[in-house]
């Protein structure tokens, strides 16, 4: 499935409804919905948030691929993006040291099996792969 939503926060509402009809179609149980919401929705909102230029549109896509349910984010025509997924924030440091950012990507990262990203002709993807073995589906 694959839909396009408009580059703001408003558009959250719209995302969700998307997920909720793909695990209804996929028969997807609680525990796979539940990290595909909070995945699509911590990407989605890092892309409208950070992603600087862009078109009005990001477009989303979910499958269900050999086992895994693949999460697509696709910004077109933004800037180039700075990612660095290898430096988690140190959730050890009192809150008043710590710099702000970083803990949503931290949380998706524990909760998917792989988180990439992709930057080419100022197309920004960002692909989360969970394997449906881990959770009950």
């Amino acid at each position: 499935m694959k839909e396009s939503f408009g580059r703001n926060l408003d558009s959250l509402d719209d995302l969700f409804r998307f997920v909720e009809r793909f695990a209804e179609t996929q028969k997807l149980g609680e525990g796979v919905l539940f990290v595909v919401r909070l995945a699509a929705e911590e990407l989605f909102t890092n892309l409208v948030r950070h992603n600087t230029g862009g078109s009005d549109a990001i477009d989303v896509s979910l499958d269900r691929e050999d086992g895994q349910l693949v999460i697509r984010l696709v910004d077109f025509d933004v800037d180039p993006v700075v990612v660095d997924p290898d430096h988690p924030p140190d959730t050890a440091l009192p809150l008043a040291d710590r710099t702000p950012g970083g803990l949503g990507i931290h949380l998706v990262k524990s909760m998917v099996d792989s988180l990439t990203y992709e930057y080419d002709h100022r197309t920004f993807r960002v692909t989360a792969i969970k394997k449906l073995e881990d959770v009950h589906v």
